[in-house]
């Protein structure tokens, strides 16, 4: 099997440049459906139509309902159909941007994802999750390509909570874990083949940026402020991490995390609070050395992701609830299989209750 090697077609990062939108979107078609929530609109409403003023193209909004599920791609399907749009434009969150994409497919139009938060790496790749209605995790949905513009508008995601960019680091410290895992096993990445050299050494340099800046980025942001660290960890969270994930694979940690959708305590979790977890799950599964366990606990601990299963809301019955995470972390198709090693749910779950045992020897002991 060839290795492969994915990336979106543009990758635009700096401050404002929500207000250049328009630009991106005239080489790409003539009207944007523009997916975002009733606050985004809010947010970036004015600052996109601005830009959209003196444009060849034109832009329409619709909100997105919360959930990237089917009937939601659906209804934002005959939405763009109706209007005549295409290109899609997705500004948001990770959920908002899995949505847009999956509506692209859908229409075989252009996508650009405009991410107003760093909270996730789902932003680069030709990947979107799917969720039930409910909010459990269904499937992944594979498509093409990966986005023709990823646009960064540093100033509104710094101006963002900054638990967000907290979550999507979460997200992105599993990376290279994963990556080497799938490395080490010859498994199957999200592009489609094997893991190129260049995708390892990018999702390297994701978890050595994150170690570097990631908790001077959290004390920029707390204080409002948009530092190079800052915009360093944006990068990470959001390219090298998308480009670390889809072109070398996902193991342990993001499968713990699809597991982790199945106990309704965890859902008012972020996406990346519950990767982290999961990453130290993997990390424990796989008998990691303890400075290796201990630099990933430090890390977590100092800018605020959880370590401990009731630091996601559980709280109670914990053993029976990770083997529930265990056993649908461990179905065929998930990405356990990308462990260099067999593992059975016995073995997830015995490491899902091993972490949290970590979590609190390390977090007790303050």
């Amino acid at each position: 099997m060839a290795n492969v090697f994915n990336s979106p077609s543009k990758y635009v990062q700096g401050p404002d440049e929500l207000s250049n939108l328009a630009s991106y979107v005239e080489p790409l078609g003539t009207k944007a459906l523009a997916i975002a929530t009733a606050s985004g609109v809010r947010r970036i409403g004015d600052k996109v139509r601005e830009g959209f003023s003196a444009s060849s193209a034109d832009v329409v909004f619709d909100e997105f309902a919360g959930e990237c599920c089917h009937s939601e791609i659906d209804r934002l399907s005959e939405v763009a159909k109706s209007a005549g749009c295409d290109v899609i434009c997705g500004i948001g969150g990770g959920k908002a941007l899995d949505t847009a994409k999956a509506v692209a497919y859908d229409l075989k139009v252009p996508v650009v994802i405009c991410p107003t938060i760093a909270s996730s790496d789902a932003p680069c790749s030709a990947l979107s999750v799917i969720y039930t209605d409910e909010g459990a995790f269904d499937k992944y949905l594979f498509l093409r390509s990966n986005p023709d513009v990823v646009l960064m508008d540093t100033t509104v995601i710094a101006a963002s909570p900054a638990r967000l960019t907290v979550s999507g680091m979460g997200d992105a410290l599993a990376t290279y874990f994963e990556a080497q895992a799938s490395v080490d096993s010859c498994g199957d990445t999200c592009a489609g083949g094997h893991a190129t050299a260049a995708a390892l050494a990018l999702a390297k340099l994701c978890y050595e940026t994150l170690m570097a800046d990631g908790v001077k980025a959290k004390v920029a942001l707390e204080a409002g402020c948009r530092t190079t660290a800052v915009e360093h960890v944006i990068e990470a969270n959001t390219l090298l991490s998308g480009i670390g994930f889809e072109s070398c694979g996902l193991a342990a940690a993001h499968a713990i995390h699809n597991g982790l959708t199945q106990i309704p305590e965890t859902h008012s979790y972020y996406h990346g609070e519950k990767v982290a977890f999961g990453t130290l799950c993997q990390l424990v599964l796989a008998d990691a050395p303890i400075e290796k366990i201990e630099e990933v606990l430090g890390f977590c601990i100092e800018v605020g992701l959880p370590v401990t299963l009731g630091e996601l809301g559980i709280h109670e019955d914990e053993r029976r609830k990770a083997m529930i995470v265990a056993e649908a972390a461990c179905a065929p198709g998930d990405t356990m299989g990308n462990m260099p090693f067999e593992v059975t749910p016995d073995m997830v779950c015995e490491a899902i209750l091993g972490a949290d045992a970590m979590g609190h020897y390390y977090t007790d002991a303050d």
